[in-house]
């Protein structure tokens, strides 16, 4: 008699690598969309605000689909949200690749924006819950690796593809579109997270459980919850101000306050991509230990230190360049890899999307407005009264998060939950 062979699990590393994926697409379309957007403005005919009205419809899609997704992602389950994620992405990226107006490029924007937003909650915490304690922030760090590529990647297509007029930014976001849908078909083979199941099971059969009680947003308004919450989305706020402004206006700065020319700003960059490279292998091989909250104090110093350096010594491209090597030893020991670990550790299975959609979601925001009086401030101040603020909000967040963490940084809500006395809710 013919037995069937039981489908195998993939392992956590394999989870990790095609749910992490999510971060590869958010970097392809922040840093591919804004490509395109310079080669559609002269294709399409669109004007200086209509490209910045499409990129805002962008930014803002992506914190509206992180609150969404994340929510989604608690209610209904990781698998069917990261799904419908990586449909409605190619569906964005295809209507991209079509759009011949202003209106068809929003239209586009917005779509792959929400979906892109709300793929990416529900994305860590498939990776998170396939994985334990031995390996958890290891590969949650591998996101960050993943997102580095992708923005590379769309760099150097838009390189390459930059001539070609409208065909230039069709291959843009037809490289998102064929990613996505590779990610799709891998994605069939992951099954929905165990942890969220039973969590899930628990909640339907009326047990009293913690992880299948504490299930409601207002939870993160209360007693355990509320100080981890608040604290990362101060943390992740102020510091991805930090970290946004300098990626989105670095070559701005640059060419308009340095003297440099276009080519000469984008190599500027090019000695911090392979240090960023090595310092998220570094980061990975502590993420599991209790070493991470060392590392994490001396990059946040690192951090301010870097931001530091055109406020002292004034800004040019040799200042710019050997802040940009500080600021990158110091963020990758205290910034969104480190962010990512504590969101998934500090709250409940059936909030843990939640909590980290609301967390992008601010940040996402918070980027944004800044964004739109960035070269206001440049030209009333100077780089080096940018800089100084951009140092300023990234004391604020690492200093919230160490008086947070300081305390909490070993805290696990997985082994809360599987401990014999969370079993029943006293």
């Amino acid at each position: 008699m013919n037995q069937k062979t039981p489908r195998s699990v993939p392992g956590p590393w394999r989870v990790g690598v095609i749910a992490g994926m999510a971060s590869y697409i958010d970097a392809a379309a922040i840093v591919g969309f804004s490509t395109a957007m310079v080669i559609y403005q002269d294709a399409l005919g669109l004007t200086p605000e209509q490209v910045g009205l499409a990129s805002g419809a962008l930014t803002l899609g992506i914190a509206v689909g992180a609150v969404i997704g994340g929510r989604l992602g608690d209610r209904f389950g990781r698998r069917p949200v990261f799904t419908a994620t990586m449909i409605a992405i190619v569906i964005g990226a295809v209507a991209l690749v079509l759009a011949d107006s202003f209106s068809l490029v929003v239209v586009g924007a917005i779509l792959l924006g929400v979906a892109t937003g709300a793929d990416l909650p529900v994305s860590l915490s498939t990776i998170s819950e396939a994985a334990d304690d031995s390996n958890r922030g290891k590969i949650l760090s591998f996101s960050n690796l993943l997102w580095l590529v992708g923005s590379v990647a769309s760099a150097a297509i838009g390189v390459g593809v930059g001539g070609l007029g409208r065909l230039g930014g069709q291959v843009l976001f037809t490289h998102i579109a064929v990613v996505a849908t590779v990610v799709m078909i891998a994605r069939i083979g992951v099954p929905e997270s165990e942890t969220w199941k039973a969590a899930r099971e628990e909640r339907r059969t009326g047990k009293s459980t913690v992880r299948a009680t504490r299930s409601g947003v207002r939870e993160l308004l209360r007693q355990p919850y509320l100080a981890p919450f608040l604290g990362l989305v101060v943390f992740y706020g102020f510091t991805n101000l930090a970290a946004n402004t300098g990626g989105q206006f670095g070559t701005y700065l640059l060419v308009n306050f340095a003297g440099a020319d276009i080519p000469t700003a984008t190599l500027v960059g090019l000695p911090v991509l392979p240090l960023a490279v090595i310092g998220i292998i570094w980061f990975m091989k502590i993420a599991d230990s209790p070493k991470r909250f060392t590392y994490f104090t001396v990059g946040a110093v690192l951090w301010i230190v870097g931001l530091m350096i055109p406020v002292v010594f004034g800004y040019s491209l040799l200042t710019s360049l050997i802040a940009g090597i500080v600021i990158v030893g110091g963020s990758v020991f205290a910034f969104e890899a480190i962010m990512k670990i504590w969101t998934q550790e500090q709250f409940p299975t059936l909030l843990r999307t939640t909590a980290q959609g609301a967390i992008i979601s601010v940040a996402r925001l918070l980027a944004a407005i800044l964004a739109a009086v960035t070269p206001s401030i440049a030209n009333a101040g100077g780089p080096s009264l940018l800089y100084g603020l951009l140092a300023l909000f990234a004391a604020i967040g690492v200093i919230t998060a160490y008086a947070v963490f300081k305390t909490r940084d070993r805290h696990s809500e997985f082994n809360t939950e599987a401990a014999p006395k969370a079993l029943q809710r006293t």
